[in-house]
């Protein structure tokens, strides 16, 4: 066995040898159906045959990490609109079945993306994989390896971005109304996060929504102006906590 393989002498282990991948947790949110979706694809190999798991693809060689995310991305969905950034690294011994207990085998590290893409322009991409579809955070499978504690991380990351950054942005056309952005919140957050009156004016007074003097009629309501997002105007509170909520 080789050396790698086994304990040294003086006590101490060899260092482990690691396999990178990268896995995506791509969100969207249809806004039509109140719905916050996450993008899975189906395994068509062991471990986890036919289990449903978040995009993911080994690192190649001379690749960078983020070049991997986008890659994954490509293939599996075309969106003219998105938001990437990496998410966390989850690397806990034993987390894929491939990694023997026995041989200590290669490790398999997972560097995960985390993704926005508008729902009305995305269009998925089935080649070489069994199945893909947006799921329902409400109504999610059982998920491959650890994917399902991903996916948790990265709906918290997704909650907390929007407190105070403006990534909601990423996911409304140019031109929105204010219950179009209170709308997107609630699918999001809950319906409790926060009273639409007090969510309009406090944004408003912000300064970052710029009125277009347009009006727009939607069923037997009043007319709703529409807004702009003004992203110089937005960049002194950049990073700044509880901005939105």
């Amino acid at each position: 066995m080789s050396e790698r393989r086994t304990k040294k002498a003086n006590g101490q282990w060899a260092l482990a040898d690691f396999k990178v991948g990268v896995d995506n947790v791509i969100f969207s949110v249809d806004t039509e159906q109140n719905r916050l979706l996450v993008l899975l694809v189906m395994r068509d190999k062991a471990p986890f045959l036919h289990y449903w798991s978040l995009p993911g693809t080994l690192v190649r060689e001379g690749e960078s990490l983020e070049n991997a995310a986008y890659r994954m991305l490509a293939e599996k969905i075309r969106a003219k609109n998105l938001y990437l950034e990496q998410l966390y690294t989850f690397g806990g011994p034993r987390r894929d079945p491939r990694e023997s207990a026995e041989s200590y085998g290669d490790r398999y590290l997972s560097v995960s993306y985390f993704a926005l893409v508008r729902f009305a322009e995305a269009e998925l991409v089935a080649d070489g994989v069994s199945g893909i579809a947006w799921y329902p955070m409400s109504q999610l499978p059982d998920l491959a390896f650890d994917h399902a504690e991903i996916l948790q991380y990265g709906y918290r990351r997704l909650r907390n971005k929007l407190e105070y950054s403006p990534i909601a942005f990423e996911v409304l056309p140019e031109l929105f109304t204010l219950g179009d952005l209170y709308q997107l919140y609630t699918t999001v957050l809950g319906e409790g996060f926060a009273d639409y009156s007090n969510f309009r004016s406090r944004l408003l007074k912000l300064g970052f929504l710029k009125d277009t003097g347009v009006k727009v009629t939607r069923g037997a309501g009043r007319p709703a102006a529409l807004y702009r997002f003004d992203a110089e105007a937005f960049a002194p509170l950049k990073d700044k906590p509880l901005v939105f909520v």
